[in-house]
């Protein structure tokens, strides 16, 4: 057989020789056995979501007792917060939010010249439900948790005592203010400030109660 026959024969049974060593070598440095058990199972709790549905019924604070012993000075201090989004004075401009003159008692998605969300006019029932003093409390608190689907993008206002100030502030801001809730009432639901107050179902407007509606800056708007 011709030498360079023999010399390429050679030099291909060598590669060959090579390539396998390196494939044999490589698979036993990095072979790793599949783990018997996932390394991370992940399994629904049994009973999260039934917690979540019907576990304990959500409580709310009446405002209304704090209403009559709400610092209105103190509430236009907190208005800073909405009034990025908001005015309040008499023949304000409509900003992000509608002017908020008037507020207390104007029916919901009303303020002539402003856009409101769908969610916030279905909310509204065609201008059914008005901003009473626990309607206003519940939306401050948590907008988008009170009237689903507003645009409003605000967090709240979760203390109780904030949210009254502000109320009283607002309820200032008015050519004749809404009457504050009547006392003999308050008095019976004083226990129950700070404490609980009933949530019926959503969208559905709320009596001049602690009963709220279900489903966050502050002040009603789009």
């Amino acid at each position: 057989m011709n030498s360079y026959v023999n010399m390429g024969v050679g030099a291909f049974l060598g590669t060959v020789f090579v390539l396998m060593s390196v494939s044999i070598a490589s698979e036993g440095i990095f072979h790793s056995e599949a783990p018997e058990k996932e390394g991370f199972a992940i399994v629904a709790e049994e009973g999260t979501s039934e917690a979540g549905a019907g576990g304990g019924a959500e409580v709310e604070v009446d405002i209304k007792p704090l209403l009559l012993k709400a610092d209105a000075a103190a509430g236009e201090a907190v208005f800073k917060k909405c009034a990025s989004c908001h005015t309040a004075d008499k023949g304000g401009a409509n900003k992000v939010g509608p002017n908020l003159w008037g507020l207390v008692n104007r029916p919901i998605a009303s303020h002539e010249g402003f856009s409101y969300s769908a969610g916030m006019k279905t909310f509204a029932e065609g201008g059914k439900v008005v901003w009473d003093y626990d309607h206003l409390s519940y939306f401050i608190e948590a907008p988008k948790k009170h009237v689903p689907g507003t645009a409003m993008g605000f967090a709240g206002v979760k203390k109780p005592d904030e949210r009254a100030n502000l109320i009283a502030w607002l309820r200032e801001q008015a050519d004749s203010p809404a009457a504050l809730p009547d006392a003999a009432a308050a008095a019976e639901a004083a226990p129950a400030a700070g404490a609980e107050g009933a949530k019926p179902a959503e969208g559905q407007a709320a009596p001049a109660t602690e009963v709220k509606p279900a489903e966050g800056q502050p002040a009603p708007a789009h």
